[in-house]
């Protein structure tokens, strides 16, 4: 079970990889409070970096590849007493995944141990006092099951502070729009891997991705994107600006600076661009034929892209951008 976690997670890098390193926080006013920016940057990235494997939408029985972010909550909650000691518990155990610093054996032995991510710690440091402060998503199931299993006292505990109302700026909606594409492109993925296996969750690639992604166009009522300079699919291919953006990006992240999406407006219209950046994952279908990419999936893909220029990847990378165009003013859903 431990190999199929690990490779669903390398099959849904094949989808959008690792999102980047987060970029120069977004400004906030000087009379913003500490909690409203603890929620407005975990919250935000806690749906980035961890949504696309612990997703609380997904049903207990259906096809989960992780627990929701609310079930580690619960655990870490009853390991450790205190804000500090909670952060730092988050902390240990995403920087070096392993059977002996888990607080979650159970999700451990369904599971298998979490793949080791390249986020930095600042970042991880964010999420956890965003879980640890407020309330989270949570499962209709989730309830019942912690109950059932540890009583309410620590379910409690996780309901202590309620949601701080902050309104959307454009930069904001095209994160959701990216965000919200990429898990249902996700869920449908993980679906296939498990009832039909690899090679027909190669073939969901070839097929589905676009109509999916069209689908969630039309939901949000915006053009979605995910395009290339170097694209797998012909379809991919940036323009001219789009290619100027992915080369502003592979310079920051080369560098290791921070970056932001971005985000211009022009005739009622908002323009915006964020990257794909791989991670060692990604590069089980993007990296080099013989070394990360298996003779297997290398015919495969060959078969289904015969101009395929997405291989010869390292780690930290940019492979691509979200390009989603929207209106200035969207209604809310």
């Amino acid at each position: 079970m431990k190999h199929v976690f690990i490779f669903i997670g390398v099959v849904l890098m094949m989808v959008s990889c690792k999102q980047g390193p987060k970029s120069e926080e977004i400004a906030l006013e000087d009379s913003t409070s500490h909690s409203e920016v603890v929620y407005q940057e975990g919250k935000k990235l806690m749906e980035a970096k961890c949504y696309l494997c612990h997703n609380p939408e997904v049903p207990e029985n259906g096809q989960r590849i992780a627990p929701p972010m609310i079930a580690v909550k619960a655990h870490y909650l009853d390991v450790f007493k205190t804000k500090a000691d909670f952060v730092q518990g988050v902390v240990d155990f995403v920087k070096a995944p392993s059977e002996d610093n888990t607080q979650m054996r159970g999700a451990v032995r369904r599971f298998g141990i979490m793949p080791t991510q390249q986020f930095p710690e600042e970042e991880i440091k964010k999420i956890a006092e965003y879980m640890y402060e407020y309330q989270i998503a949570e499962p209709e199931w989730f309830k019942a099951h912690w109950i059932e299993r540890r009583g309410d006292s620590l379910y409690n505990q996780g309901k202590k502070l309620t949601e701080v109302s902050v309104e959307s700026s454009p930069k904001e909606m095209g994160m959701k729009y990216a965000q919200e594409t990429q898990k249902v492109l996700g869920k449908n993925l993980i679906g296939t891997i498990q009832n039909k296996g690899v090679e027909e969750a190669l073939l969901f690639c070839n097929e589905r991705a676009y109509p999916l992604t069209d689908s969630m166009a039309v939901n949000f009522n915006a053009s979605i994107k995910r395009v290339s300079d170097r694209p797998r699919n012909p379809k991919n291919t940036a323009n001219a600006i789009e290619m100027a953006h992915i080369a502003t990006f592979k310079s920051k992240v080369k560098a290791g600076e921070s970056y932001e999406p971005i985000v211009s407006e022009k005739d009622g219209k908002v323009n915006f661009y964020y990257p794909i950046v791989t991670n060692s994952m990604c590069l089980n279908c993007h990296g080099t034929k013989g070394k990360e990419v298996s003779p297997e999936v290398s015919n495969t893909l060959a078969q289904l892209y015969p101009t395929d220029q997405a291989m010869g990847y390292g780690e930290n990378e940019v492979r691509g951008i979200w390009s989603i165009v929207f209106d200035a003013v969207q209604p809310q859903k």
